[in-house]
């Protein structure tokens, strides 16, 4: 199933209530909330009490993308403010099964991030304990990047080796995803697509929203 996860980063924060009103209205699947610190990326966007906030807004699912430089702190505070899916980044957790074991206990979905230049076998030793991979397709820490065209071939490789391994974990790619790029992601085997430029910064965003609906609704049924 190919889902569509608009990002909260590309919107107007002060307007994120009405944002979340209007992506959900148009059918999108998750919210993505980008969690910066100004440390671990060059950025600071917003904390718990804004994802607390949000869980009385939607029914949608929160997507919580934890770019921090300590998660093993943080996970707990975004736990009790109701995110759904959590991911951490494999650069920045230092026990990384103690921490996805943190997110599984609490009932939440964990998923671990990489940067473009983290090789996917590094994933090797947690890959069975997660229920999704973040691929990130631009250097995390601000919006509006392009896709790094080497991507393509790491969503391949990805997919294959899950395919491989008969393991149902799920892979959300996030920077760069355009309403022109996202026929040939799906061929690469991406499922669950962060979007927050594309949507947006586009003159309607819920028609950018319900036309990767319709993308993704054509590609699984050919």
């Amino acid at each position: 199933m190919v889902q569509v996860a608009p990002s909260l980063l590309s919107a107007d924060f002060t307007r994120l209530e009405e944002a979340v009103r209007l992506i959900e209205k148009a059918g999108a699947d998750i919210v993505h909330v980008d969690i910066m610190d100004g440390h671990y990326v060059p950025n600071l966007t917003f904390g718990p009490r804004l994802v607390a906030l949000l869980k009385k807004k939607t029914s949608l699912p929160l997507d919580v993308h934890l770019m921090v430089d300590n998660p093993h702190e943080v996970i707990p505070w975004f736990i009790e403010a109701g995110a759904d899916w959590i991911s951490i980044h494999l650069e920045a957790s230092t026990h990384l099964h103690r921490d996805v074991s943190i997110i599984h206990q609490a009932g939440r979905k964990a998923g671990v991030a990489l940067n473009p230049a983290t090789p996917l076998p590094a994933l090797n030793d947690i890959l069975a304990e997660l229920d999704f991979v973040l691929l990130m397709c631009v250097n995390p820490g601000r919006g509006s990047q392009p896709f790094i065209d080497a991507s393509h071939e790491k969503i391949r490789n990805l997919r294959r080796w899950l395919r491989e391994r008969n393991l149902p974990v799920r892979i959300e790619i996030d920077g760069g995803v355009n309403l022109q790029n996202m026929d040939i992601l799906i061929k690469d085997g991406a499922e669950i697509f962060v979007a927050g430029n594309a949507v947006f910064n586009h003159p309607d965003p819920g028609e950018a929203v319900r036309f990767m609906k319709e993308t993704a609704r054509r590609a699984v049924a050919s």
